[in-house]
């Protein structure tokens, strides 16, 4: 894969002092991610599976072929870490290749890694074993995400641990295979987030510790802004949406002597050691919107939200797809709007049926809610 350089052409903002909050927000939200990850200027890709097409979590990765090439991710995008010393690995000995996707709607991340070892280490039930380590930050707030990254780790106390380690970018130490144990350890004080319904893995092998062949290892994680130890009750989901950009980044622990703790190598996407516990060491993801080959020529989508339910004061919000030259709404109470995104005051309680109908060069369509606007 090759990456794509990021944008990095902006337009001077006014002075926050004139900006609402909802304005900064936006404004703090479209800043150029990559200037605070590792590899300023790359760019990789998620793709975005159609809601018809989710991923099955079997090990099986007939359902990742719609994924086009230019989406993995290769060998050849990792380097050993922290010295650099040791060149990647002869694709005979070891080969990888990781794929990401996401489904609009769905906080999760999908990912298949397809990997090829002439050793597979994992006959000991510890943190020896092949591993594919992977580093989340939903919502780039960087930083260190384990107590030893710490600016102050040499006075922290171990109360720190609850409050720091994996609770606002996340580490996931997964076992290449795992059989009769967890699929992975979190590096973390939140090890619920690799359990269902949070997280979930599949895999496909045909072969005995210290034998050699290709793995199939299928999961999906859920990202979170804030992963407290004490489970998911006050726990925040990162948001996923469309082209927002996201930091992300894996190594490849190789193992080859199950006398010896010495690693074969820590390749790694981040080209940085501490990509495992700092999440400023990260590299840039970006969400990718659905391909044209899964949209219709125009399709009618929209939302709602309840702005004043005293007033009964209802903001709709167009999120139709092509190119639409005219909107007609038809809020179920006799009354209509052409805006694309009105906001309508109902005179009396009920529940509406509502209707946006959107023209186009490539025709017409239609989408109806049927009594989700409900106002007392």
């Amino acid at each position: 894969m090759q990456p794509n350089d990021v944008c990095r052409c902006r337009p001077r903002p006014p002075q926050p002092i004139f900006l609402g909050l909802a304005a900064i927000l936006t404004f703090l939200a479209c800043l150029p991610a990559a200037d605070a990850l590792e590899r300023p200027g790359v760019e990789f890709k998620i793709f975005q599976f159609p809601a018809d097409k989710i991923p099955h979590i079997d090990g099986d990765p007939i359902d990742w072929s719609i994924v086009p090439e230019e989406y993995a991710i290769g060998l050849d995008q990792l380097r050993d870490t922290p010295d650099g010393a040791r060149p990647n690995p002869d694709k005979k000995s070891l080969d990888v290749k990781v794929r990401v996707g996401w489904v609009k709607g769905l906080d999760r991340l999908y990912v298949l890694y397809e990997a090829s070892d002439n050793f597979w280490d994992f006959e000991l039930h510890s943190r020896h074993n092949d591993i594919f380590e992977l580093v989340v930050d939903g919502d780039l707030s960087g930083g260190p995400l384990v107590v030893g990254r710490h600016q102050h780790r040499a006075v922290v106390g171990a109360e720190t641990w609850f409050q720091l380690q994996g609770v606002h970018a996340q580490n996931y130490h997964i076992f290449t295979p795992a059989p009769e144990r967890d699929w992975a350890f979190v590096w973390g004080c939140q090890p619920w987030i690799k359990e269902l319904p949070w997280a979930n893995a599949a895999y496909r092998y045909d072969f005995k510790p210290g034998g050699s062949g290709p793995l199939v290892l299928e999961f999906w994680i859920t990202p979170f802004d804030y992963a407290p130890y004490d489970g998911p009750g006050r726990a925040i989901i990162s948001k996923l949406t469309e082209n927002k950009v996201i930091g992300l980044s894996w190594a490849v622990l190789d193992y080859d002597d199950p006398g010896k703790n010495d690693l074969e190598g820590f390749w790694n996407l981040s080209h940085k050691a501490s990509m495992a516990g700092n999440a400023d060491d990260l590299v840039a993801f970006r969400l990718m919107p659905l391909e044209a080959r899964f949209q219709k020529p125009i399709d009618a989508r929209w939302s709602f939200h309840v702005l004043d339910m005293d007033r009964r004061m209802v903001a709709f919000h167009d999120e139709s797809i092509g190119q639409i030259t005219s909107w007609r709404w038809d809020f179920g109470d006799g009354k209509e709007s052409t805006d694309q995104h009105p906001i309508h005051q109902y005179e009396k309680a009920g529940e509406y049926i509502v209707n946006l109908y959107i023209e186009g060069p490539a025709g017409k369509a239609r989408w109806t809610k049927v009594r989700d606007v409900v106002l007392r």
